[in-house]
């Protein structure tokens, strides 16, 4: 707009901060007054919620605002509804009672297999799978082939104490590296892999091979497993007459188990489910088919 007092003049330009990039200058326009009014608004909101509500931490904990509402106290009234629910349903019967009595109250017995499937689900499944068949050094839950054995009192023990896990009564077992810390040389190693693959029927097995693996088991390997290699549950040593492999049947798969050993970790449940849950899942494991 042209200056009407004087014509000469040429137009006003725009108020800017004196700010300018490559020719490009930095407006100075005032901001639209809903824009404040919004900013105004929630510095108002904000400080109401200072003074309702926890906000300010302090050296024992936060301010209790005017309405004194604690959103942990909250969780902590819904876990203990939850819990009394539970009770209600028999949570509390399948704490006090056995892994036997649950498995001989029919009613327990139906509680018991729903609340172990979804403790599964959540804890268990990442591992063993959600159809509990097991992968590459985790279990296969739903045949007979246990490390620990497959009793029901059997698993609620790993479960409840889990394998290497560090705790006080977990199982404790280890698969030395047979061939990493020099115990047995290579062409050993080899020898002892064919016999083992030959007691599960493995074919293309070397029978001169596995003659020679044998006297290595002999003296080496049948303290644990057993002079028939039939394992020992006691030391989480396996079967190795079966078609069952943990790690693996591949004859290099075989080799690497001897030479580098398998010390598998099984966490311990114990504090970190109830009681109740964690006699559930035994059960529920324990009914999967593969029990014993």
């Amino acid at each position: 707009m042209a200056d009407t007092a004087n014509p000469g003049k040429p137009p006003a330009g725009p108020e800017t901060t004196g700010h300018e990039w490559d020719g490009i200058a930095e407006y100075n326009n005032p901001l639209p007054r809903w824009w404040l009014y919004g900013l105004y608004a929630t510095i108002v909101w904000a400080m109401g919620y200072w003074v309702l509500y926890p906000a300010w931490p302090m050296v024992s904990g936060y301010t209790g605002g005017l309405l004194g509402y604690s959103q942990r106290a909250t969780v902590l009234d819904e876990v203990e509804a939850v819990r009394r629910e539970r009770d209600l349903r028999g949570q509390s019967q399948l704490a006090s009672a056995s892994v036997a009595e649950i498995r001989a109250n029919p009613a327990l017995l139906r509680l018991a297999l729903a609340t172990g499937k979804a403790a599964f689900g959540d804890n268990c499944a990442a591992c063993h799978g959600t159809s509990a068949t097991g992968r590459i050094g985790y279990p296969n839950l739903q045949d007979d082939d246990w490390l620990w054995g497959g009793t029901p009192e059997a698993i609620e023990q790993t479960i409840r104490f889990g394998a290497r896990s560090g705790h006080g009564e977990a199982h404790v077992g280890d698969m030395p590296a047979f061939g990493r810390d020099g115990v047995l040389k290579r062409d050993e190693v080899e020898a002892v892999a064919s016999y083992v693959l030959s007691l599960s029927g493995k074919p293309g097995v070397a029978s001169a091979s596995a003659e020679k693996g044998a006297e290595v088991f002999a003296g080496n390997c049948a303290g644990c497993h057993g002079e028939a290699a039939k394992g020992n549950p006691e030391m989480g040593a396996p079967n190795l007459t079966d078609p069952i492999w943990l790690y693996g049947s591949s004859p290099e798969q075989v080799v690497a188990t001897v030479t580098n050993g398998r010390k598998g970790v099984m966490p311990a449940w114990e504090g970190r489910l109830d009681p109740a849950t964690i006699k559930s899942l035994a059960v529920y494991v324990h009914g999967l088919g593969g029990g014993q």
